[in-house]
């Protein structure tokens, strides 16, 4: 008998599709439950600790201390028991002698031919620097390189043996809450692991290429130097700073970024020293104000407040240009544009898009080297001769044409012209915004002033043009600043 073939009908097809439907309702569950699993915290940081420990090591320096000079006890000067108490200081070490001292820290192997990452602070001043790994066996290291800006230093070691070492990974992609290990010598006990999370991300202590990781991983002294890892065992900072009322952690460290370190560690391997690239600009955030003044719909960019000698001027850059984009990447903030710059090629030719009276202009400027031209002085704008003294009062402020009296008087540079500020009304918003007596005004709504009239000019100018707020180019001891004041004060 001929097996039946019958049609599947509506009804028959129901439990199958409810079947289906369950299947895959709880494979989605399974699925969703095995992706909280991998955000949550790790059952263990165990086996992590055990894979990448061999590559974290111990850092001892010593360094040779100039003895005691000057006045040493508590004894007075001619007192009959000062003979005494030099001769008890000698007897007990506590002489003019040269003496040795030491400190600890830790760092990283990065390449198994004994490449070390550390921080600049950990062996500045060393004159022997011992390397101890987990090992348990002990090598002398050699420095390749420090760049005190990022406070990362390179060192070499000769092993007999290839060295286990660790990867830099990205620091652009972690995450505020993405689970981070710090390794490292904390108070000197030690191999030592903590855990934590990436609590926060770009932040700046002090200095220009700042860009931390903040952890509440337990970083101590000690720990400067070691590695912040990801859960993929890639290094993403280097634990750098804490912030503690008591020298101890309370859950605020700073590692700096991998994507800063990695860039300082192929320059200073390569040349023994950082090579950035220079633009040749002074440079200021674009505030609200700011960015009203100059007719901008959004407050972003640089405003070049000043323009020395060099690759920018060549290229024909503006005091008042506003940097948009460089070399393809859109400018936010002045701390950004300076990172972006100094991680770019020295020699290396960029577009540089500006925002100049309302219109954009790209211009192509070649890179010098930032640390060639610092410590350069900037050129002083030169002006025309200053107009007959005469003293007027406006937007909180009292201001007077310079003349060979005031340039002396308030010590401006030569070769400076515009308005000296002579008071300041403290209730004002010049006041507010750190206008001082002494300041120069050297521009107003993007114009040289070198007259009460001029200013004057300015003003009306901005306010035909409906505009709120004026710009001025405010010079104090030569360093320049854009300010921006309200037009309805004056």
């Amino acid at each position: 008998m001929k097996p039946q073939v019958h049609a599947l009908t509506r009804e028959d097809a129901t439990p199958l599709r409810l079947f289906w439907l369950t299947a895959l309702s709880m494979v989605l569950i399974l699925s969703q439950s095995l992706m909280a699993q991998a955000r949550g915290a790790p059952e263990s940081f165990a086996e992590l600790a055990e894979r990448v420990s061999p590559a974290v090591v111990n850092i001892t320096t010593s360094t040779t201390v100039a003895g005691r000079t000057g006045p040493q006890g508590v004894v007075p000067e001619g007192s009959p028991f000062e003979d005494f108490f030099r001769e008890f200081q000698d007897r007990n070490g506590q002489g003019n002698r040269p003496r040795r001292s030491s400190a600890l820290g830790s760092g990283f192997v990065i390449s198994e031919d004994g490449y070390i990452v550390t921080n600049n602070h950990v062996i500045e001043g060393a004159d022997e620097i011992m390397i101890e790994f987990f090992e348990g066996f002990d090598l002398p290291a050699t420095l390749v390189g420090t760049d005190p800006n990022t406070d990362i230093a390179v060192l070499k070691v000769e092993a007999d043996e290839p060295l286990k070492y660790v990867n830099f990974g990205d620091s652009n992609i972690a995450r505020v809450g993405d689970w981070v290990m710090a390794m490292g010598n904390p108070l000197g006990q030690g191999f030592s692991v903590s855990a934590g999370i990436v609590s926060a991300r770009n932040r700046a202590l002090s200095g220009t290429y700042d860009d931390y990781i903040q952890t509440d991983a337990a970083i101590n002294r000690g720990n400067s130097g070691g590695p912040l890892f990801n859960m993929d065992g890639e290094v993403i900072g280097v634990n750098t700073a804490i912030l503690s009322p008591n020298g101890g952690s309370i859950g605020i460290g700073f590692s700096m970024a991998s994507n800063v370190v990695t860039r300082v560690v192929d320059q200073l391997k390569e040349f023994g020293e950082t090579r950035r690239g220079w633009l040749g600009v002074r440079i200021q955030d674009v505030t609200e104000d700011l960015a009203e003044g100059l007719g901008l719909e959004q407050a972003k960019g640089a405003l070049v407040s000043d323009v020395p000698e060099g690759p920018a001027m060549e290229a024909g850059m503006e005091a008042g240009d506003v940097i948009v984009t460089f070399d393809g990447t859109e400018v936010v903030d002045t701390r950004q544009l300076v990172r972006i710059v100094a991680n770019t090629p020295v020699g290396k030719t960029v577009r540089v898009v500006v925002n100049r009276d309302g219109e954009t202009k790209t211009l192509k400027v070649t890179l010098s080297r930032r640390e060639e031209a610092e410590g350069a002085i900037p050129a002083a704008a030169a002006g025309p001769d200053a107009a007959e003294p005469q003293e007027l009062e406006t937007l909180g402020l009292t201001l007077s044409p310079l003349t060979d009296e005031l340039r002396a008087e308030l010590e401006v540079p030569e070769g400076t012209d515009g308005l000296a500020v002579m008071a300041v009304d403290e209730a004002s918003q010049a006041f507010e915004k750190g206008l001082r007596a002494g300041d120069v005004v050297t521009e107003a709504g993007q114009s040289a002033v070198t007259s009460v009239t001029d200013l004057e000019d300015r003003i009306t100018e901005a306010r035909d043009e409906g505009r709120k707020s004026i710009l001025l180019l405010v010079r104090r001891g030569g360093d320049p600043r854009f300010v921006a004041l309200g037009l309805e004060e004056d």
